[in-house]
């Protein structure tokens, strides 16, 4: 079983790559499931204009970046969804690259680590109803880190609580993703 942590940002400055590597090193501690970062900036996701509706294309894009994003998706049987808040909601490139694929995302499980003023809740809560439209498979638990309280300028300064919260992802999404494989 194979977990995808996809980082949702493609800013310069963006701090979800110092949370993804805290969510890689957590799980690179478990046995039950491999994992894998997928960073978005990595694919140079074109914007959505392709007259086929991706789900429709049969995983046959029209742009390479496109097919490579594809390729890394269906490689997973489930996500952890690194995410910022950007203006009470989700990233654009974040959501496009979403939006641009179809079946890949269908019936797989996907967690939540988010982060942004009041942790990053409004795009979870965002992110919850586009999935559900992919018939993925939201866990319950999700990690809300707050910019003022779980980092200290640049670098993460979490809260105790974190580790456990994170933990009990980890529980739900590979237990529910085993359960669907």
């Amino acid at each position: 079983m194979k977990i995808g942590i996809v980082i949702g940002s493609v800013r310069s400055e963006r701090k979800g790559e110092q949370v993804a590597k805290w969510v890689e090193a957590a799980a690179s501690e478990r046995d039950d499931a491999r994992f894998e970062v997928l960073d978005l900036r990595d694919f140079d996701v074109p914007l959505f204009t392709s007259p086929v509706v991706p789900a429709a294309a049969n995983r046959q894009y029209d742009s390479p970046n496109v097919t490579r994003w594809s390729q890394a998706v269906d490689g997973c049987d489930g996500f952890v969804f690194v995410t910022p808040e950007y203006n009470h909601g989700v990233p654009g490139a974040f959501k496009n690259a979403v939006d641009s694929l179809g079946p890949e995302w269908t019936g797989k499980t996907v967690g939540f680590v988010a982060y942004g003023a009041d942790g990053g809740v409004r795009a979870v809560e965002q992110w919850r109803q586009i999935v559900a439209n992919f018939q993925m498979i939201a866990v319950r638990a999700q990690v809300s880190l707050s910019l003022f309280a779980d980092f200290d300028g640049d670098s993460l300064a979490l809260q105790d609580r974190r580790t456990a919260e994170l933990t009990t992802l980890f529980d739900q999404i590979t237990t529910l993703t085993s359960r669907l494989s």
